[in-house]
């Protein structure tokens, strides 16, 4: 299983990072081990003392491909649901300084969170879908998936193109602006229109 992310994907929150309009998907990976597993804590790193949250729209791979054509792309995933992708912002921030990789800051184990999923009935996928994250009960981001700079269809043919899908990866679609830190104590509350998918506590 292989952890899929897309970077700078919403313009605002590229723009609030400082960051360039990228012209096409920017792909990183995180490994298994990143993927918090149910019912396990979420603890605060120690290697960190600036861990940021970034709630985004999560699919799930459901057919094995390569060199997928965009306008195919939807028969190879068949559920979604909302996610966080913890940054530590302090780490990658020297890392960037230094021109080096940023792994470090981003794939480290359990920095990946996902919701329960949503299977792809036929109406989950049409129209703009909208998400949301709560921290301590107040949303701190809001996103649309219509303001994607790339669709779902796009990300999935571009990661094809460089590596194989497979039965069970997982892509972050990118993240909405509102990215901001959490402290131990913190409550993160994630929904999929009105629904939760997923309630985590920062230990």
């Amino acid at each position: 299983m292989k952890i899929f992310c897309v970077g700078r994907n919403y313009a605002e929150h590229a723009q609030e990072l400082k960051n360039d309009i990228p012209e096409e998907p920017v792909i990183f990976l995180k490994p298994k081990s990143a993927l918090l597993q149910p019912h396990t804590p979420f603890y605060y790193p120690e290697f960190s003392n600036e861990l940021h949250y970034e709630a985004e729209l999560v699919l799930r791979v459901s057919k094995n491909g390569k060199y997928i054509q965009e306008r195919y792309a939807s028969r190879y995933y068949d559920a979604i649901t909302v996610g966080i992708d913890f940054t530590a912002r302090d780490v990658q921030r020297e890392l960037k300084k230094k021109g080096l990789p940023w792994e470090k800051a981003k794939a480290w184990d359990n920095s990946a969170v996902v919701g329960k999923w949503i299977p792809a009935v036929p109406d989950v996928f049409k129209g703009p879908i909208n998400f949301s994250l709560t921290l301590n009960g107040e949303i701190v981001q809001r996103g649309k998936s219509g303001d994607m700079i790339f669709s779902f269809d796009k990300i999935v043919s571009h990661i094809s193109q460089y590596f194989s899908l497979n039965i069970g990866d997982i892509i972050f679609t990118g993240t909405p602006a509102g990215v901001g830190e959490c402290v131990v104590g913190d409550v993160l509350e994630g929904f999929f229109e009105k629904e939760r998918m997923f309630e985590l506590e920062v230990k």
